[in-house]
């Protein structure tokens, strides 16, 4: 018997293909900081995950969009990260959002980051609206979703 037909966990999955920025409908743009290197010299892994909560949380925070209701907090419960090349000091990234799929009560994000052109991270992350009181998730609104229509990613339709 083949490891595979033991544990069909470690089966190798197929590779996604390189995300395009003009995909991602919420965009901004920040500076690599040499605080963000590591020992190698280059942007180090865990710096990522703020990369991509930068993107998150400027969207979301942002009471013009509606995405807050009042009495309501978003919480991340998962992060997925593809380190896809080297970042490097100085230079400048574009950061990349856009909604991937709507649950009964979180939001999945697709999300990148890019520098010089080339898609260095992608990530998909999902964020769960809780009840700021009971900490507790609790359904999407149809006012939430209809104010998050604008950032769905290119060629998704959110279901």
């Amino acid at each position: 018997m083949k490891l595979a037909e033991i544990n069909p966990v470690n089966v190798s999955a197929r590779p996604d293909p390189a995300p395009r920025l003009e995909d991602f409908p919420y965009r901004l743009t920040d500076n690599v900081r040499f605080a963000d290197l590591d020992p190698n010299q280059h942007v180090n892994n865990a710096v990522y995950a703020t990369y991509f909560e930068t993107g998150r949380v400027t969207l979301m925070k942002d009471r013009s969009y509606g995405l807050m209701p009042e009495g309501l907090a978003w919480m991340m419960v998962r992060l997925d990260m593809h380190f896809r090349a080297e970042l490097r000091w100085p230079g400048t990234i574009e950061m990349g959002l856009g909604v991937a799929r709507f649950g009964r009560t979180s939001v999945t994000f697709d999300q990148v980051v890019f520098s010089e052109g080339r898609c260095v991270a992608s990530a998909q992350s999902v964020s769960v609206l809780i009840d700021d009181s009971t900490r507790k998730p609790t359904p999407l609104t149809e006012e939430i979703v209809r104010n998050f229509q604008p950032w769905l990613r290119r060629g998704m339709n959110g279901a």
